[in-house]
Parts: structure tokens; sequence; C-alpha cells
């Protein structure tokens, strides 16, 4: 395993995103437990999309568009098997509910689908959490970046 230096502004950036998805997660979880089902789906979008940009902080990389960010997720830390392939139908899949909750006329989450959401935000966080602190500890090697 090769010996990385991380620079200490990317890791604190990370840590504090992954503080501000924890957040967004707490607050998702109070509009679900007031049955505001759209509003927690928004929420917890944000949540596993705050993740996706703690990772990319530690290759010091950002979009300023969504599919920007969900690019280069995929690229750097699914693609590269850092983290499951799955994470990447998820990130996704919470986008598009996300917009349509905010954008489309008549739509209606239930209770289920904003306890799915809320399952899988706490997941995505605790997979994102652990390749953070493993990427800060030398036990998982950064993807490489290219040009």
């Amino acid at each position: 395993m090769r010996s990385i230096h991380i620079d200490q502004k990317k890791i604190d950036l990370a840590r504090y995103r992954l503080s501000k998805a924890n957040e967004r997660i707490k607050a998702a979880s109070g509009m679900l437990n007031l049955s505001l089902y759209g509003d927690s789906i928004g929420r917890f979008y944000y949540a596993i999309f705050t993740c996706a940009r703690a990772l990319l902080a530690l290759l010091g990389l950002d979009s300023q568009k969504h599919s920007g960010i969900i690019s280069l997720f995929n690229r750097y830390w699914v693609k590269t098997g850092i983290m499951p392939k799955e994470s990447s139908i998820i990130i996704a899949d919470a986008k598009r509910d996300r917009e349509a909750s905010d954008y489309n006329d008549y739509i209606k989450f239930t209770s289920e689908e904003a306890q799915s959401q809320l399952v899988q935000a706490k997941e995505f966080l605790r997979q994102v959490k652990k390749i953070v602190e493993g990427v800060i500890s030398n036990e998982i090697s950064l993807p490489k970046v290219e040009p």
C-alpha cells in the first residue's frame, strides 16, 4: 500500500461535509416524522449528494452542477470499485425523486418511500465515513485523478 499525504484542508472539508450530511439526515428524519414525505425525500437526497462531495473533497474536485458531482463521484469512486456499484443507482434515484418532489405537480411520496430513502441515506453516509477515515489512515488508496 502506498503512503499518501492528504492536505489537511481537504480532510477538514471532507469531514465538514460529512457533518452536514448527518445534519441533513436528521432534518429529513424530522420531516418524515411530520409526514412531510416529499420534503424529507429532498433532504435525504442532499445528504447523499453531500456525502459524494465529501469524497470529492479528498481529491480536490468539485462542480457547480449536481450532474457534474454525480459524474465525478461515479468516475473516481464507483468505477474504481471503492464505492459499491449500487451507490451510483442510489444517488441517481434520490436525485430523480428530489426533482420530482420539487418540480412535478400532484406527486405524492409515501411513508414507505421516505423510509426507504432514510435507510439508503444512512447507509450511504456510513460507507462514505468509512472510506474517508480509511483514506486518512492510509488503509484505502485515493483514486488517481486524471487531468
